[in-house]
Formats: C-alpha cells, sequence, structure tokens
C-alpha cells in the first residue's frame, strides 16, 4: 500500500461528503430529526442532528473501495447497521438510554462473538495482563464504554469529530511507520478520517449540523473496532496508546461518573458540567475551547507516536506532563466539585 492509496483513503470519503452532508440536512429537515435548544444545550437555534448518517454512507463508500470481505468485516458492517439504526432513530425521536444501551451491546456482541475482534490482552508499561475466560465481556464493555466516551464528549460544534479524526489520522501514522499498512485497521483509520473530515467541515463552529447520536455513537463504535484491530494485529504496541488517545473524552466521561455519584445523581444524567462546558464558563467561546481542545489531544497523539514507535521513557515522561497539566486545569474548574461562588 503506497501513499496515493492511502491519500485516495481519505480524499474519497471527504469529498463525497462534501457533497453528501447538504442531502442530510434535508433528509433531516424532513423528518424531524432536528436539535430543539434548550436550557442544557449551548446552541441557540434549531439545527438537524443526522450527520452521523453522512459519516455512515461515506464509512461505506470507502469500504466498498477499499476493503475486503471477511468475516471480521462482515461482523464490523452488521455491529455498525445496529449502531447506526439505533442512533437515527434516537435523532429523529429520542429514546431511553436502556434502549441505547442495548443497541451498544448487540452491536458488541457481534463483532466480539461473531468476528471474533477481542480484546485477549493488554501491555502497559511492560505489564502483560492476560483475560482468559473474561476476554469476551471485557471486549464488550471495552467496545461500550468507548462508545459512550464519545457520545458524552460531543456538546460543543466540532468536538467529537475533531478528537475522532485525531484519533484515526494518529492511529493510521502509526500503522504506516511500523510497517503493518495492509492492515484492516489502517484502512478503516483512513476511511474513517476522510468521512469524518468531510463532516466536520459542516460541523465546526458555527455548526449547521449535529452528528446527534448516530454519529458519536458510530464514531466511539468504529474508534473502539480499530483499537481491537491493532491488538490483534499489533498495530499497536501496546494498551496504553488508544487509551490515550482517548484522554480527554475518558477523564471527562470519568470525572462525569464521579461527579453525579457525589451529587448523588444518575450516572446517565446529562448536566453542562462537562470540561468543555467548564472553559465556557471561563468566556472562552465555542471556537476556542475546542481548539485549546485539539491542542491537548494533538500532544498526546505526538506522544502516542513517540511511546509507539520505541522511545518508550521519552513517551511516558511526556504523557505524565501531559496529565499533571490536565488534572491542574481540573482543580481549577467545578467539573468535579462545585467550588463555592462568592
Amino acid at each position: 500500500m503506497n501513499m496515493s492509496q492511502v491519500l485516495l483513503m481519505v480524499f474519497i470519503p471527504l469529498i463525497f461528503n462534501l457533497f453528501f452532508i447538504p442531502l442530510v440536512k434535508k433528509i433531516a429537515k424532513h423528518i424531524g430529526a432536528m436539535d430543539i435548544p434548550n436550557e442544557r444545550k449551548v446552541h441557540k437555534k434549531t439545527i438537524p442532528r443526522l450527520g452521523g448518517l453522512g459519516i455512515y454512507v461515506g464509512f461505506i463508500l470507502g469500504y466498498i473501495i477499499f476493503g475486503k470481505e471477511s468475516i471480521q468485516m462482515n461482523s464490523i458492517l452488521i455491529g455498525s447497521f445496529i449502531i447506526i439504526i439505533t442512533g437515527i432513530i434516537d435523532d429523529i425521536k429520542p429514546i431511553s438510554p436502556k434502549c441505547k444501551i442495548i443497541g451498544q451491546l448487540i452491536s458488541a456482541v457481534v463483532v466480539a462473538c461473531y468476528g471474533q475482534i477481542l480484546l485477549k490482552d493488554i501491555s502497559i508499561f511492560g505489564i502483560y495482563i492476560n483475560f482468559g475466560v473474561f476476554t469476551y465481556p471485557i471486549t464488550i464493555l471495552f467496545i461500550v464504554s468507548v462508545i459512550n466516551c464519545i457520545n458524552l464528549i460531543d456538546g460543543l460544534d466540532g468536538l467529537a469529530g475533531g478528537i475522532s479524526s485525531i484519533y484515526f489520522l494518529t492511529i493510521g501514522i502509526i500503522a504506516i511507520m511500523l510497517n503493518n499498512s495492509n492492515g484492516l485497521d489502517i484502512i478503516l483509520s483512513f476511511v474513517m478520517l476522510g468521512s469524518t473530515l468531510g463532516f466536520l467541515y459542516y460541523n465546526f463552529n458555527p455548526a449547521s449540523i449535529f452528528m446527534g447520536d448516530s454519529g458519536s455513537m458510530f464514531l466511539g463504535y468504529m474508534i473502539s473496532i480499530i483499537a481491537l484491530l491493532g491488538f490483534k494485529t499489533l498495530t499497536l504496541t501496546s494498551f496504553i496508546i488508544p487509551a490515550l488517545l482517548l484522554a480527554i473524552p475518558i477523564l471527562d466521561t470519568s470525572f462525569a461518573i464521579i461527579r453525579r455519584l457525589i451529587n448523588h445523581k444518575s450516572i446517565i444524567m446529562p448536566d453542562k458540567n462537562h470540561l468543555h462546558h467548564q472553559f465556557l464558563k471561563r468566556n472562552f467561546s465555542q471556537k476556542n475551547t475546542v481548539i485549546i481542545i485539539y491542542l491537548i489531544d494533538i500532544l498526546f497523539a505526538i506522544s502516542s507516536i513517540i511511546y509507539a514507535l520505541g522511545n518508550s521513557k521519552l513517551g511516558i515522561m511526556t504523557y505524565i506532563l501531559l496529565f499533571v497539566f490536565v488534572i491542574f486545569l481540573i482543580t481549577k474548574t467545578d467539573v468535579i466539585f462545585e467550588r463555592d461562588k462568592k
């Protein structure tokens, strides 16, 4: 696989979505898949929220052109269809969190049991762990957890799409540099990068369309699948790389759970105390908030590339510095504890 093929994987879905997303907007308006402002949301006007359909169709186009049929790929396609249908239903008329979790679980079970795409073991900083009989439940839990991490971070124009794009690009770069350029993970990474960037053109602030749950769940699903394929084909040197590439959404989700437990609220109860909301409270604009989070995520991506290419000591040092910086930011916000207001 040469660079021209890689560029085609990115640009064909990207260009397709530049033309397809305006059609998706019309479809969303026609079927009533609209995001209406309320006290919990940042936007002030009604906006179409079926962008996930565009990302999904761009992905399918990329697969048709560049993918190869296999049991693994069949399971990914079946699972993705379940996810996108669940999301589209929710985008049209919101369904309960339990219904969404059921859809996520079914898609994860298909991938794990039929596709045999499994998280059998991990290696973290030289420590090796084999999951044995817990392989299937841990794999399913991993997929569902990543789906919900991306779903929860999707709160500002371009945020979830940008973080996902950084992930796809970084994994693709690592795969190429480690000479594993014929793996399914690299094809999916660059096809998803192109499809997501094509959508992001319309989703960056000021957004004219939202990805909706169809988009955030589908992106989380594909991110988890690409991570699992990396474990299986040794594209990634350890579990730490995909985990830290998702540092911002993982930390934000963890803090949200802790915050809601402390306040005796349901962990699935939405609020306006996520990390991106904290920046907004400090008078950063939506655009500047998203760019700041992009920059932090890019630093994690660079650290991951350094770590993956063999310089583990430098990679670990940069990870630690970044975590210290992020935790410092957290202490200055109300993301966990609401500080007294004077």
